[in-house]
């Protein structure tokens, strides 16, 4: 299966650099809209068979013009919403609680997935959630499938499951809003990325795509 997984359009708290993970949260700024209208040309060479949100309401908002386009029914599944915030929600991505939220998703990444996020869910349980929904997607048939998610939940997502992804890249690698991360493979078999928001996907120390280590909160 080909999984495309795009993180859904510009929001108000993205603007201001918020953790904002519950539900339902906010929409889209006017940029995001237009991010969101975007999407059917982006993705225009992929052939998508189902398209996949969260139950946030930014993701929904995203995946509307792509689902019109292609005729498509948006299925949504909670196991794909960002990664909860916990006690640390509405925090400034760049305060100290900010900068421990993404040190937790990022140990995940790199095994230590029995670590919880504080008054949030541990790795194993977003990984379990997230992997549900993979599977489900998987199971159905489809060749290629797309699923609006959210920042820091597919960079975990992808950093523990491809094998190609390492905990450097991820981490150097941050996701703007609507870029998206293309992978190949199966639950069974593994997967494998083959982009990361336009780029080949290269882990560090063997060149490729380069870049400071950026913090990517309120997904």
């Amino acid at each position: 299966m080909r999984l495309l997984l795009v993180r859904h359009g510009q929001t108000p708290t993205n603007v201001d650099y918020l953790l904002d993970t519950a539900v339902p949260g906010p929409g889209l700024t006017a940029l995001g809209a237009r991010q969101a209208a975007a999407l059917p040309q982006a993705l225009a060479d992929e052939d998508i068979e189902a398209l996949y949100a969260s139950t946030l309401v930014r993701t929904r908002l995203t995946a509307a013009p792509l689902a019109a386009a292609r005729g498509l029914d948006v299925l949504v599944r909670d196991g794909i919403r960002e990664i909860s915030a916990g006690d640390l929600e509405m925090a400034r991505g760049d305060s100290a609680q900010g900068e421990l939220y993404m040190r937790t998703v990022f140990a995940w990444a790199a095994g230590d997935v029995g670590l919880r996020m504080p008054g949030g869910e541990s790795g194993t349980e977003f990984l379990t959630r997230y992997d549900a929904v993979v599977a489900e997607a998987a199971a159905s048939g489809a060749g290629t499938v797309a699923m609006v998610s959210h920042g820091a939940a597919i960079r975990a997502w992808a950093a523990t499951r491809a094998d190609n992804v390492d905990l450097p890249f991820a981490t150097a690698n941050r996701l703007a809003n609507t870029g998206t991360v293309v992978l190949e493979g199966s639950p069974a078999d593994g997967w494998k990325a083959l982009s990361w928001a336009g780029a080949t996907v290269v882990p560090a120390g063997e060149g490729g795509p380069a870049g400071q280590p950026v913090a990517e909160t309120g997904g």
